[in-house]
């Protein structure tokens, strides 16, 4: 009698186990189908749209290279806005004093690279020392849209113009839980940097994405047109810079993500 009832309690117990077990696979199982899956993957730029770094961080590191080195160069707010409209950091230094004339003794091409190469080094290293304060947030809603897709089983890259260890150190530093799972192309990773669609067509060959699925999450035209470029959906946060530009090519423009509640299934709603 007592080892039958010994039996019975076991067996209750195990039956009790696996209808818990049970119940979690459900829930998970719903979890994952309020996501339908249309989204093939979400990529991100980096500057003006993970972070306001633009004018908190990249600005401000330029400048003080600049001073260090013992160049009259000087970027106020509005003289970066205007030079942000070219794509990349070391091109932006080439852009700047192609028009205003180089320092003396980099009279040719090849000095020229060299300066521009070592200054954009020195810079990054005063950029990551920014983010490393922890003085620069992430925007709203960031970090809420790619935990959504992550758990979604979305993935998520970032397709940025800047520096790759200046956007590797950005990421890992602000969204350390999610870094594992991001993908991230930057820098000089290819040839033609935005408004050419390259960056974003290459993360979608390395992450196996359908171009014609993906959302992109920018903040500035030439952002905007590499996106379009790609062929993927892209949807506008305005930022402290490019607020102004023209962005009628979007397919939706926020203030910010969380302003705009955008979602995983307002973005899929906009998928063509």
């Amino acid at each position: 009698q007592l080892i039958f009832e010994v039996s019975k309690t076991k067996e209750l117990m195990m039956m009790r186990l696996f209808t818990v077990v049970l119940i979690f696979q459900v829930i998970h199982r719903i979890e994952c189908l309020v996501y339908s899956g249309k989204i093939s993957g979400l990529l991100f730029d980096c500057d003006g749209v993970l972070a306001e770094t633009e004018p908190d961080a990249h600005r401000p590191a330029f400048n003080q290279v600049f001073r260090e080195r013992g160049f009259s160069a000087e970027w106020d707010k509005e003289l970066y806005g205007k030079l942000l409209e070219t794509g990349g950091g070391k091109e932006r230094m080439t852009a700047y004093w192609n028009e205003v004339g180089w320092p003396n003794g980099y009279e040719s091409e090849e000095a020229q690279q060299e300066l521009v190469k070592e200054l954009h080094l020195a810079k990054t290293e005063k950029f990551n020392e920014i983010i490393d304060s922890g003085s620069v947030p992430l925007r709203p809603g960031v970090e809420r849209l790619i935990n959504e897709a992550l758990k979604a089983q979305v993935p998520v890259g970032v397709c940025s113009t800047s520096n790759e260890r200046a956007v590797t150190n950005l990421v890992k530093t602000l969204l350390p839980e999610a870094f594992p799972s991001m993908k991230i192309f930057a820098g000089d990773i290819v040839a033609n940097k935005k408004p050419a669609p390259d960056v974003y067509l290459l993360a979608a060959d390395s992450m196996e994405l359908d171009p014609m699925r993906c959302v992109v999450i920018e903040d500035s035209s030439i952002g905007l047109a590499s996106a379009k470029a790609a062929g993927m959906t892209c949807v506008i946060t305005t930022s402290s810079y490019a607020y102004t530009e023209d962005f009628t090519l979007a397919d939706l423009i926020v203030s910010d993500l969380d302003n705009g509640k955008i979602s995983l299934s307002v973005l899929e709603n906009l998928l063509p």
